[in-house]
């Protein structure tokens, strides 16, 4: 709760007109932009998909002017895929990170390979995540993919909601797909929606949560109109609806108490209710769409906002290098000493960018900060924050934020810390090999310094390769 000073005349006091000192107003306003963070990774298997709903997403949130198909028909491909393998496959590998804003939130995008071969860097992705968005497709469900995607993500103890996307597609059944979380994947999860028709006729959703109709209207969806019911789904939607508030009566205290003693249960009170639930992973909210179709997006970026973690909502830790990397928890919180990770190296044309993820502390241009791994003193060069390919300088960047440096040596999975704290994200012992293989160039006198370089940028991105 805020703490509200009452308002004195200014001559006898020194605090400000609106009652509060300029330190605490600003403490206040860095408290309520942390908690209107949220970090998210979009996870689903192959062609479900995931980049469609990535590039919806940054349209709506206005950083994409123009709406492209994945597969380029127009020969521009989406925005996430930077690297032009994928821009050739239409499937995204790299996990960039990218920023937008949604209302007064903050969403950071961290883009999680979907490929089971790149786990060293899903696993490090999935530690820089509070949460995610599961993305289902509604014709062909649970695959095996999903199947690795979700150990990982249960592994990570990472919150989810979970979007049926493809309600447009011939043979779409979102119902057979929330069946399949709950039997193969074990998930607890729970439509908070309803489709308005499927495949052809596939219009909008029904908001289970404030039972309203919701169409997506116009060339691109972006006129949203909340009406009745359609007749024919009225019956559904309240059982449906009854259905929401059982299975968070099972599991949340507080929805039993209202419950049981009969009291009203407000749109709030399901919405405080899911993020609880959520958070403690126990439930996962299930929406539905078609983002091809721009159907559903904007309410899933409401429900990413709604029911994800903040930074404050989740537990970090990391590993004490001078006593035997012992574990110590962390803090959210901006005035205590720097410890990030440098999760994810990119060479582009300006030269190497190091992804950080903050967990405590502040970051500024300028700063004198420690690498961890080398023991060495280096200076913050360049800050920037990250829309796939553009970037955004910025003087500084707090606990809970995702950004780039520039032009560091580093390798992934590195720790930067303040100068005296010796933490580290990851642990420094790098198992053994399991296997070994030599390679040598072709023509040694003329490629031997080019194939060098190459191979180094390996050890960097992954410390299982040497």
């Amino acid at each position: 709760g805020m703490v509200r000073a009452l308002r004195m005349p200014a001559k006898s006091s020194p605090l400000t007109t609106t009652g509060v000192s300029p330190m605490f107003a600003r403490h206040m306003s860095t408290i309520d932009s942390i908690a209107k963070t949220r970090n998210i990774g979009i996870s689903a298997h192959i062609d479900s998909g995931k980049t469609t709903v990535t590039e919806r997403i940054l349209f709506y949130t206005n950083r994409i002017k123009a709406i492209h198909e994945v597969r380029g028909k127009d020969g521009v491909g989406a925005k996430m895929d930077s690297m032009e393998l994928e821009r050739e496959k239409g499937i995204t590998i790299q996990s960039a990170a990218t920023f937008c804003t949604w209302g007064e939130n903050t969403i950071n995008i961290i883009d999680t390979p979907g490929h089971v071969d790149f786990t060293i860097e899903v696993e490090r992705a999935l530690r820089v995540l509070d949460g995610a968005v599961l993305v289902l497709c509604s014709v062909g469900g649970v695959q095996s993919q999903t199947l690795t995607v979700d150990r990982q993500m249960k592994r990570y103890n990472v919150p989810r909601i979970a979007f049926i996307n493809k309600c447009d597609r011939s043979g779409a059944n979102p119902m057979k797909v929330l069946d399949q979380l709950e039997d193969k994947l074990h998930i607890n999860a729970v439509p908070i929606q309803i489709p308005i028709g499927l495949e052809d006729s596939h219009e909008g959703v029904v908001d289970l949560i404030s039972q309203e109709a919701v169409y997506f209207k116009g060339p691109n969806g972006d006129e949203i109109e909340r009406v009745a019911i359609p007749a024919e789904l009225v019956e559904e939607a309240k059982e449906r609806y009854n259905f929401l508030i059982e299975s968070l009566s099972e599991i949340d205290d507080v929805m039993v108490e209202k419950f049981l003693n009969e009291e009203p249960i407000t749109k709030a009170d399901i919405i405080d209710s899911i993020r609880r639930m959520t958070i403690e992973l126990k439930f996962t909210a299930v929406c539905m769409g078609s983002a091809l179709k721009n159907k559903g997006v904007q309410l899933l970026l409401d429900n990413v906002v709604s029911f994800l973690p903040s930074p404050y909502d989740t537990k970090n830790s990391a590993l004490d290098v001078d006593n035997d990397e012992t574990s110590v928890d962390l803090k959210t919180d901006p005035e205590l000493p720097l410890v990030a990770l440098a999760f994810k190296l990119q060479e582009n044309r300006f030269g190497q960018l190091t992804y950080l993820r903050i967990y405590q502390g502040t970051l500024a241009r300028g700063d004198s900060i420690k690498h961890v791994a080398k023991d060495a003193k280096i200076k913050v060069p360049r800050l920037v924050r990250m829309h796939s390919e553009e970037m955004e300088d910025i003087e500084s960047a707090m606990c809970g934020d995702i950004v780039a440096m520039f032009g560091i040596e580093c390798a992934s999975g590195d720790t930067f810390t303040d100068m005296k704290t010796n933490y580290s994200m990851e642990s420094m012992h790098v198992p053994n090999a399991v296997m070994s293989y030599a390679i040598a160039p072709k023509n040694r006198s003329k490629d031997s310094g080019s194939f060098g370089k190459a191979l180094n940028r390996f050890v960097r991105e992954d410390p299982t390769f040497r």
